[in-house]
C-alpha cells in the first residue's frame, strides 16, 4: 500500500519558484491538505453526503483536480452501483498515485483518469455531480467563467456542482484578520514561520482566490438556479450550486 510522507517540502530554506503538483508534492499531498486546509476531514465527509444525494446511476461524477483520489476513495463505498468516476489533473505525479491507490482499494467501480489542463476548457458528458476542491483557485481568472460554462453545459438537469475554495475577506479588514487565523492555524498543526512564509511566496502568482461573494455571482451568472454555502471558516469555504 502507498503511504503518506509527512510534507517537509517547504522545511529548509530553498530557491523559491512557482508551486507545482510534482513528484515531491505528490508523495507529500495528503498531509499537506490535510494540515493546511480547516476541517478538511470534515469537508470531505459533506462533500460524501451531498454527493449521493445528486449522483445518479447511468450518470458521470467528475472530480476536477482529483490530486491523489482521496474523494474517490471516500465515495465509492457510499455511492450506488452505476456511477462513473472521471478524474481531471494536469499532473501526471497526482494522477499516478491517484491510479495506485485506486486500484490497492479494489474499487470495481468504473473510473477514468485523465491528464488535462483546465485552462484549456473541458468537455463534460452525464455529470450528476461535479466536484472542484481546492482547484479553481488555481485556474487563472481569465479562464474561470469559461471553465464554469463548459462545466455547465454538461451536466445533467439537477445535477450539482461542488466548489471548495480558499477566498479573500470580503474587506481588507477581514482578509488581514482571517489570513493571520489561519497562519496560527498551520503553526499549530507544525509547521514552522519558514515553511508558511516559503509556501506562501511560491504560490503568489498560482493560488490566486476570489471573494466568495464573486464565487457566487460566477455560479449564477453561468446558469446554476440555486447556490448555497454550506462550508465556512475564515478564509475557506464551500458552496453547492445546483442546474
Amino acid at each position: 500500500m502507498t503511504e503518506t510522507s509527512r510534507d517537509e517540502v517547504f522545511r529548509s530554506r530553498r530557491a523559491i519558484g512557482d508551486f507545482q503538483f510534482d513528484q515531491e508534492v505528490a508523495s507529500v499531498f495528503d498531509d499537506m491538505v490535510t494540515r493546511s486546509v480547516p476541517f478538511y476531514d470534515e469537508i470531505q465527509r459533506m462533500v460524501r453526503e451531498l454527493s449521493v444525494d445528486f449522483a445518479v446511476p447511468q450518470t458521470t461524477l467528475y472530480d476536477l483536480g482529483c490530486s491523489t483520489g482521496t474523494t474517490f476513495l471516500l465515495l465509492d463505498p457510499v455511492l450506488r452501483d452505476g456511477v462513473k468516476f472521471v478524474g481531471i489533473d494536469n499532473s501526471a505525479d497526482m494522477l499516478a498515485k491517484c491510479e495506485t491507490r485506486l486500484k490497492e482499494h479494489g474499487i470495481q467501480r468504473d473510473f477514468d483518469l485523465r491528464c488535462h489542463d483546465l485552462h484549456q476548457g473541458i468537455a463534460v458528458d452525464n455529470a450528476s455531480v461535479v466536484l472542484m476542491i481546492l482547484t479553481l483557485q488555481f485556474i487563472r481568472p481569465l479562464h474561470r467563467d469559461k471553465l464554469i460554462a463548459d462545466i455547465y453545459r454538461g451536466m445533467n438537469t439537477n445535477g450539482c456542482l461542488i466548489l471548495v475554495e480558499k477566498v479573500l475577506g470580503e474587506d481588507s479588514l477581514f482578509n488581514r484578520l482571517f489570513i493571520n487565523h489561519y497562519y496560527d492555524l498551520k503553526r499549530r498543526n507544525g509547521y514552522s514561520d519558514l515553511e508558511i512564509s516559503q509556501k506562501r511566496e511560491a504560490l503568489e502568482n498560482v493560488l490566486v482566490p476570489y471573494k466568495l461573494l464573486e464565487n457566487r455571482e460566477l455560479l449564477l451568472r453561468v446558469g446554476f438556479r440555486y447556490v448555497d454555502v454550506f462550508f465556512k471558516w475564515y478564509n475557506f469555504s464551500a458552496i453547492i450550486a445546483v442546474k
